[in-house]
Order: C-alpha cells, then sequence, then structure tokens
C-alpha cells in the first residue's frame, strides 16, 4: 500500500469550497463524513475563501474535533475556481472529488461515482443532474435551458456526450486533477476543466444523481455573468484542438477583427494628412499585434517565448512578410482603380488566408503528443495502480497530534 510519512493514503479526498456557507457547512461535512460507514477512508479539504461569516470559525471547530477534515484558507475572495485548485494542490488522496458546502448535491452517491474509478472503467465521473430517475428540485427553467446550452456548445468542441458539463459532482483519479494547470478562478472552471480532460483523452463516464438545488434567496451565487464566462471558456480552452477548417472559422473572426482595426486606423491616418505608405505600415503593424493577442487568447494558447531567438525570428519574418503582401496588393489595387480605403480593405481580406496559416504551422506549431497505446489511457502506466476496492480500506487518517489538524496558509 502506498504511504505517505504521516500516515496511510486516504481512499477519497472530498475538496470543499467555501464561501459564507455558516448555515450549510456543518451539515455538509457529516454528510460528507457518513461515508465513513461505506467503507471509504476520506480526507477532506475545507477551503474558505475569504468568508465574511462565521464560516471560518465552523470550519477550524470540525477541524478541531475531526483529524480527516483540513481547513485552508485565502486572504481575499478568489472564486470557487481558485479554491478548488488550492484544494488539489493538496490532496493526498487515490480520488479526488468536489463538494459544493451548500448540500445541493447528496455526498453519499459519491460511493456510486467511485464505482467505474474503482474498477478501473474511468479515469473521471461526472454526476449528472439529468440522468436517471433520482428526485430533483423543480427551480429555475431557464437555467435549465441554460445548462443545457453550455453542455451541447462544450460537447460540439470536445465530441464528448456528457448530459451535464456544468455539474458540480466530477470525482478525478488524483493523478489526472493534479496533472492539469486549473486556470479559472470562478465558475469557468467547469467548462475549462471539460476541455482538458477530453483533449488529454481520459475516460469520462457519467452517471445520474439527485439535485437539491437552492433560491437566490436562499444562497445561490452563480448569475448570467457565469454564463457567459462559460460560453468564452469553452471557446478559450478548446479552439487549438479543433480540425483544421474549424480553426479557420475561428480565426476568421480573429482575422476579421484584425482586419476592421487595419481598415479603422489606416482610414484614421489618411483623414488625418498621414501620407500613404507610413499610413499603410503603422495601420499594418498595430492590426497584427491585435491579431497576434487574439491568437494567443483565444486560438493557440501559446505563451510566448520571447527569450528563443527562433521564435523571435520567425514571428518576425512572418509580420514582415504579411507587411510586404498587404503594402503590395493596397497599391496594386489602388493601381487599378479602387480608392484608397477600398483597396486597403480588398488587401486585409485577402491577407487572413496567409497569416492564418502563417500563425498556426510557423509562428504557433501545434505539438502533437505522444499517441496513447490501445486500451490505455493518459499516466494508466505511470499511476501502475491495481483496480481499488472498498474492501481495501487503509488505515486511519493521521491524529492532530501527528499533522492532521487545520492548516492555514
Amino acid at each position: 500500500m502506498e504511504m505517505e510519512k504521516d500516515g496511510a493514503i486516504p481512499l477519497l479526498t472530498v475538496v470543499v469550497p467555501c464561501y459564507n456557507e455558516e448555515t450549510t457547512l456543518e451539515n455538509c461535512i457529516s454528510r460528507v463524513l457518513e461515508l465513513e460507514e461505506r467503507g471509504i477512508a476520506l480526507e477532506i479539504i475545507i477551503v474558505d475563501d475569504a468568508s465574511v461569516d462565521r464560516s471560518a470559525l465552523v470550519a477550524e471547530a470540525i477541524a478541531r474535533r475531526c483529524p480527516q477534515v483540513r481547513v485552508l484558507r485565502h486572504e481575499r475572495n478568489r472564486g470557487k475556481g481558485a479554491a478548488l485548485r488550492t484544494g488539489f494542490k493538496e490532496a493526498k488522496g487515490r480520488f479526488v472529488a468536489v463538494q459544493d458546502a451548500d448540500l445541493e448535491y447528496n455526498p453519499l452517491e459519491l460511493a456510486d461515482l467511485l464505482e467505474p474509478l474503482l474498477s478501473d472503467r474511468a479515469d473521471v465521473v461526472y454526476g449528472s443532474r439529468f440522468l436517471g430517475g433520482r428526485p430533483h428540485r423543480v427551480l429555475y427553467f431557464w437555467h435549465s435551458i441554460g445548462n443545457a446550452f453550455l453542455t451541447l456548445v462544450s460537447n460540439m468542441f470536445t465530441d464528448l456526450n456528457l448530459t451535464d458539463m456544468e455539474t458540480c459532482y466530477k470525482v478525478f483519479r488524483r493523478d489526472v486533477i493534479q496533472s492539469l494547470e486549473i486556470e479559472e478562478d470562478r465558475f469557468g472552471f467547469e467548462p475549462e476543466v471539460t476541455a482538458k480532460i477530453a483533449h488529454a483523452g481520459w475516460r469520462v463516464y457519467e452517471m445520474g444523481i439527485s439535485y437539491h438545488g437552492r433560491t437566490y434567496s436562499e444562497g445561490k451565487k452563480i448569475g448570467w455573468k457565469d454564463g457567459v464566462r462559460a460560453l468564452y471558456c469553452i471557446f478559450r480552452y478548446n479552439a487549438r484542438h479543433l480540425p483544421l477548417p474549424m480553426q479557420f472559422l475561428v480565426y476568421l473572426f480573429i482575422g476579421g477583427v484584425a482586419a476592421a482595426s487595419n481598415i479603422a486606423i489606416f482610414a484614421g491616418l489618411s483623414a488625418a494628412g498621414l501620407p500613404i505608405t507610413p499610413a499603410i505600415v503603422i495601420a499594418f503593424f498595430l492590426a497584427a499585434a491585435l491579431n497576434y493577442l487574439l491568437c494567443i487568447i483565444i486560438l493557440f494558447r501559446h505563451k510566448a517565448r520571447w527569450s528563443s531567438a527562433t521564435e523571435v525570428l520567425v514571428y518576425t519574418a512572418v509580420v514582415l512578410g504579411g507587411a510586404a503582401f498587404d503594402w503590395a496588393a493596397t497599391r496594386g489595387f489602388m493601381a487599378s482603380g479602387l480608392p484608397a480605403v477600398a483597396s486597403k480593405a480588398a488587401a486585409a481580406v485577402a491577407g487572413v488566408l496567409y497569416n492564418f496559416l502563417a500563425r498556426r504551422y510557423l509562428v504557433f506549431p501545434e505539438k502533437r503528443p505522444a499517441p496513447i497505446p490501445s486500451g490505455q489511457s493518459p499516466g494508466q502506466e505511470e499511476a501502475g495502480a491495481a483496480p481499488l476496492r472498498f474492501s481495501d480500506r487503509q488505515a486511519d487518517l493521521p491524529t492532530a497530534a501527528e499533522g492532521g489538524s487545520s492548516n492555514h496558509y
């Protein structure tokens, strides 16, 4: 059995992000602890996200009584995604689950979600609120439409067939979730982690769960802005994995924005009396900078390495080549009798295909991961652990004196 120096590895780490949940936190942790009656050795990590009520005090009191519980705190409110990132980093269990402190989800159902993981059929299991015949509280119609829409769009980009991408209940193999770089600080965590799991090739299962949703008067926090952010995250974390024709369609949007700025800047400089040649050059380089920024943020998700001489030279050559093409095309269209602004517009449109292919294959070449052997999921060889059973109960977690008490940072 794999051991840590301060005690045995628990079967399941439950990460509980908490912000102003003083009225439900105690009951939530009590319900999670009931999993131990089913033979599941637990580690519970409460991440208090700078609550302004008594949540932190309640969490501390729980941790003093229960050696399975640790408390981590943020000095300022950073969001659910940031709280989960903190908890995932500290997790020690074989598997890691997310449990909201508001008890909209039934912690006992985590035992069911573990089954595909324990039998080594899945690397990640989603609990769907829209599968099966378990009880559901009837609440907001437009929320259900929004959830269905976001799940549909996410599935289109990830090629998964989930029914509930936005669900809180996700259970991971620990090596899976700790291998992912979680970037989103708020509710964008859900589409981000779904995209990264899908494109890494991990095996995903989905099982039906019950759901007791809250109203806003009862403390529900998610809003329409989070839905807009989720849609953005679906594009942000999936675009670079799309087939080439779909990537080009996304780039048409980026190129269109850059081309429109190119034309607008050129028109403004020309109206201000600047000669044609410098107006063309200035407008082009400003539009190229915008194009490059949008490519990094939306499409290619590339971190510029300006310390790499090769990357700087390649990007410079591509931009200079684009500038020469843009200048020659603009001059050529003007020579044919088109007005200056119309000529610039024609040149900008013609440059979109050049810019996409040059950025896709020269500036931001995609590094293909090594092929995964048939029947093996990513990281399976490294994990090397045999399928686990509930009967493989580990020894008790360390006591407070051995380091199992609350932990502040």
